[in-house]
């Protein structure tokens, strides 16, 4: 059967210029607030950037380590739990005079402050090569003045605790894996041939991160049933849309399934998780590497097609 994959996207390099962060080397900081506005944090012309020294949190994920005695002296690893992390983040604000310092401010003290009611803001990291990373981040404290002489008129710096839910930072640009059905072709024209309507795609997914992901999958009709499989331990599950109010997706209808956390929506927000095979469902993560995964569709037709989107996850910035 035909199958139609999607083009690769070259990410675009930074405008910001670079500089040398500890833990992480050159790189370009960027604040991305609650509302989408970009807060450049090491063009050193601006009138906000970050101070190297003090910097912290950029490094590897915390853990902590849950383990055993051993009978005959020392301990046993059992369990190790990522934890969430706290980034160190100290910033210089400037002004020409006192009313353009206040008004920078307090500007971008309300760009870090709102995350606590409209939701994170992201940090983002990119390197001279175009790759780039984040994290979401919430303000936890530090928004204070030194409150020395001098400070306070033109110029003052912050140091602030940005708290993040995660403990691992995520690629800037989402990997796509696309799988299309084509056109059917006719059985003896031009020789004999066969189409399947029922496997789309097996394909091999690879995770170039240093940790699991969860993917989100985004299928178009038309379709009755999806199945997804993990080739390499057997892990499936299956949405059978004909179990649902919805009904069978139609040619350009479309339902995405969330892995973490577990949910199924129609394309018009329908509630479609009672229909995933539970309690058999394992909505698998993808592990670092290379992982064989096959998508079969009932009902499948030209133009069903199947979208796989995750975000590699890294220990470090």
């Amino acid at each position: 059967m035909p199958i139609i994959t999607a083009p690769v996207i070259t990410p675009e390099i930074p405008e910001t210029p670079p500089a040398e962060i500890p833990e992480i080397g050159f790189a370009s900081i960027t604040y991305v607030d609650p509302t989408g506005r970009r807060w450049p944090m090491t063009d050193l012309s601006a009138d906000w950037y970050t101070l190297a020294e003090g910097v912290s949190g950029l490094g590897a994920a915390p853990y902590e380590l849950t383990t055993d005695p051993h009978p005959r002296g020392g301990s046993r690893l059992r369990h190790v739990q990522p934890q969430s992390r706290s980034i160190v983040w100290p910033v210089l604000v400037k002004g020409a005079d006192h009313t353009a310092f206040t008004a920078n401010w307090r500007d971008l003290a309300r760009a870090f402050t709102r995350t606590l009611r409209e939701g994170p803001g992201w940090l983002e990291v990119a390197r001279p090569d175009g790759s780039g990373r984040r994290i979401a981040v919430y303000y936890s404290q530090g928004w204070d003045g030194q409150g020395r002489t001098a400070t306070g008129i033109t110029w003052d710096s912050a140091v602030v605790t940005l708290y993040c839910e995660e403990p691992y930072w995520e690629d800037l640009q989402p990997q796509t894996v696309h799988r299309e059905t084509g056109a059917g072709v006719d059985y003896l024209a031009p020789y004999p041939s066969v189409s399947s309507s029922q496997v789309l795609g097996a394909t091999t997914v690879d995770n170039g991160g240093d940790v699991d992901v969860w993917p989100t999958w985004t299928v178009t009709g038309p379709a009755t049933s999806i199945t997804f499989t993990r080739e390499d331990n057997g892990q499936s599950f299956t949405l059978d849309m004909t179990a649902t109010a919805h009904g069978a997706l139609l040619a350009g209808q479309t339902v995405t399934i969330s892995t973490d956390p577990p949910r199924v929506r129609s394309g018009t927000g329908e509630v479609l998780t009672p229909g995933l095979n539970w309690p058999e469902a394992v909505l698998w993560s993808i592990p670092p590497g290379r992982t064989d995964v096959t998508f079969a569709l009932a009902g499948a037709a030209a133009g069903s097609a199947v979208d796989l989107t995750f975000h590699p996850r890294y220990e470090t910035a």
